[in-house]
């Protein structure tokens, strides 16, 4: 069975980006690509929703679409892991200095999860590479009750594939972004000047019924990492 349309455009065009565009370049507009291409209007933005998902352009109303900065990591506010966001790069992901903790869940950790206090949780806490390169600090918490006594997580595995493959994988989430500067240790670890500025992202996950699966809090190096996001006025106003 031949891939989708919207796929074939999506994959040629991501191609000539990764050929030599230069960052902010301006893509050919829509009623270029459908000519050129001989698609419809409805795939020709399929295939540019899809790039712009994976941080390859952003979208400008009213201007056009145009190539990103790929020495930096553009992240959507698709729900995607870290490892997916750095494999549709055509980067590895990896982890540093793992470290995972059993423990008892405070009362605040508690009312996050939706689990009592007391109850046992497993905090993770590493720093997520790129091709070697630190980007992330990331520390997460989850419920015990999905993780076997003697679960680890290796420098190349993927939470979310772990929770996906037990049937729990995150579908939604709740996201809050700050600005912030990163202290001597976190910046030592992320190879980066003390007071370096940072993302510090805050994320709370839930599988397809509601439960809740993640919190999890990450520190992104301002340097490699931004969000774009893309807002509408809201109709009647």
């Amino acid at each position: 069975m031949s891939a989708p349309k919207y796929e074939i455009l999506r994959t040629e065009l991501e191609q000539l980006i990764t050929s030599g565009l230069d960052a902010h370049a301006p893509l050919p507009s829509e009623r270029e690509l459908m000519a050129q291409y001989g698609l419809s209007r409805m795939t020709v933005r399929e295939a540019l929703t899809r790039l712009a998902e994976d941080g390859l352009v952003y979208r400008v109303q009213g201007a056009g679409t145009f190539v990103s900065d790929l020495t930096k990591i553009t992240k959507s506010l698709t729900l995607t892991s870290f490892s997916e966001d750095i494999r549709a790069r055509g980067m590895v992901p990896g982890s540093r200095a793992s470290t995972v903790t059993w423990t008892e869940a405070d009362a605040e950790t508690a009312s996050v999860l939706n689990i009592s206090p007391g109850a046992r949780i497993v905090h993770m806490e590493r720093v997520r590479t790129a091709d070697g390169l630190p980007m992330c600090l990331e520390n997460v918490w989850i419920s015990a009750e999905l993780v076997p006594e003697d679960f680890e997580l290796d420098e190349n595995s993927s939470l979310y594939d772990y929770l996906e493959g037990i049937g729990r994988g995150p579908v939604t989430a709740s996201q809050t972004i700050q600005a912030t500067v990163l202290t001597t240790d976190q910046a030592h670890l992320l190879e980066v000047p003390p007071y370096s500025p940072a993302l510090a992202v805050s994320r709370v996950a839930a599988d397809a019924q509601g439960r809740v699966v993640e919190q999890a809090k990450s520190l992104y190096r301002a340097d490699r990492y931004d969000f774009h996001v893309t807002v509408e006025k809201a109709r009647g106003r």
